[in-house]
């Protein structure tokens, strides 16, 4: 009975130390993510002035894999590549670093600098706002899947800079996550997972320590500013515990809010596979690690199991809706009524929308009141871009009001792979579930450029294409 949902593979991040950027590259690739492949689908960003450097050591007697991102410029400064990434501790409240930093300076590289980036006089000249880091990502020749989660990632943390500094997201400069090493823990993160296979994403509840962390105009309480915006606008819920430093970093909240599908207890985890990924504070209370568990459900989880009401049901708590392995996620669905938008402003939007980052626009015929014929003006983003793409919508065509809702999606799992025709090879997009090709369709692009190369109509490469993929199915 449970025999397909055994083959779905789970990911869950026991966050009882809370989760910093590295810190979850690191736990990957201590469950096996090749450090190599990650090194060579980083370099498709073309960012120089860095290098990885991954080994194996021990927090807490915990045996595990440290990852750190070494910036040419950092030999000069004092924190000696211990930069652990502490991740933690530094963000930093106000998503800044500095040097002065109670810890060190860690340079947490994940240090997400989330956070004030605004007044950060950092000693990093790299400086970059979100559309900035969003064209870098889009330009690479990393996979679509790795292009659109990194973006969101980064989104989420400009939605939450903005609204915490009284800005819009695509205004908000990024210093220290603007750098080559906050770029490469982002980007590495999504890259990691989908190395991984892209198994669905569970955790444990969000952890979080107490005290205070050193911003650009003094002190300011944990969570940092930027890590509770960023929880809170995905309803996540947060507790505090005695640990006296910063737990969850801003790129650790965005990662959460990104791929987490829901937050709760194992139940039913049959673990293959135990990562840990190290960071460099001495803990007082708890070992400063982050243990990742790659397995699958025994069995279907039982509907009795008890949660705590302060924390959304997961998985391993629930009935499972579905044997189904597809992926899911959530978008923001922007709407509104026109009918009195010329056709070429209606043009000139689709192209602006889809330019900043739109996961899809289109138009659709409608009758509005009084007979008169309209169009239907539709936006898909991701969740934490959709005031991003109101105010894009209110200034861009004649609407007066936007309609935004939320919606999960259900995807195949894709993938990509080439069929060979009489007339040559042809990308084809693949899509899978419950393991089996359900739909295998040629990218339109490849098939034109071997139309060119042959001087033959792209009609007729495609079509040989599409033959070639039905086997796939089979």
């Amino acid at each position: 009975m449970f025999q397909k949902f055994n083959s779905v593979k789970i990911l869950y991040l026991d966050i009882f130390s809370g989760i910093a950027g590295d810190m979850f590259i690191a736990a990957l690739l201590d469950l096996g993510v090749d450090a190599a492949k990650l090194e060579r689908e980083l370099k498709k960003l073309k960012l120089d002035g860095y290098h990885l450097h991954i080994s194996r050591g021990q927090k807490s007697a915990i045996a595990g894999v440290k990852f750190d991102v070494h910036l040419a410029h950092d030999h000069d400064h004092a924190h000696a590549h211990d930069h652990g990434h502490e991740h933690h501790a530094h963000e930093s409240a106000c998503g800044i670093q500095l040097h002065g930093h109670a810890h060190g300076h860690e340079h947490h590289h994940d240090h997400e600098h989330g956070h004030d980036h605004l007044h950060h006089e950092h000693h990093h000249d790299e400086q970059r706002n979100f559309s900035e880091i969003k064209q870098l990502i889009v330009r690479s020749k990393l996979s679509a899947w790795v292009k659109q989660k990194s973006i969101a990632v980064f989104a989420r943390i400009a939605e939450a800079e903005g609204k915490i500094h009284g800005l819009p997201a695509n205004e908000v400069h990024f210093h220290e996550v603007g750098a080559v090493d906050s770029i490469v823990d982002i980007v590495g993160a999504a890259v990691a997972l989908e190395l991984l296979g892209k198994p669905r994403v569970f955790a444990a509840p969000v952890i979080e320590g107490t005290g205070w962390i050193d911003c650009a105009h003094g002190k300011f309480p944990v969570p940092a500013p930027a890590t509770l915006a960023i929880l809170g606008a995905k309803k996540i819920p947060v507790s505090q515990c005695a640990e006296p430093h910063e737990l969850v970093t801003p790129t650790g909240a965005a990662l959460l809010a990104e791929f987490v599908e829901s937050f709760g207890a194992m139940e039913n985890l049959v673990a293959e596979k135990i990562g840990f990924g190290l960071g460099t504070r001495e803990n007082q209370t708890r070992p400063n690690v982050l243990r990742a568990v790659l397995g699958t459900l025994s069995k279907a989880p039982s509907s009795k199991s008890k949660t705590d009401v302060a924390v959304q049901p997961a998985i391993f708590n629930q009935p499972p809706a579905t044997n189904l392995d597809w992926e899911t996620d959530r978008v923001a669905v922007l709407e509104t009524n026109l009918d009195d938008c010329p056709g070429e402003i209606l043009g000139a939007f689709v192209e602006t929308a889809l330019a900043a980052g739109a996961l899809d626009v289109f138009h659709t015929p409608i009758q509005m009141k009084k007979n008169r014929p309209g169009v239907l003006l539709t936006v898909l983003c991701a969740e934490p871009a959709a005031d991003r793409f109101s105010e894009l919508l209110l200034r861009e065509t004649t609407a007066f009001g936007v309609r935004k809702t939320i919606a999960e999606r259900r995807k195949l799992r894709r993938e990509f792979s080439e069929v060979q025709t009489a007339f040559g090879k042809v990308t084809v997009k693949i899509g899978k579930l419950g393991g089996k090709v359900v739909q295998a369709a040629p990218e339109f692009e490849a098939a034109k450029k071997l139309a060119a190369q042959n001087k033959l109509p792209v009609k007729q490469i495609y079509e040989a294409a599409v033959q070639a993929a039905k086997k796939l199915k089979r």
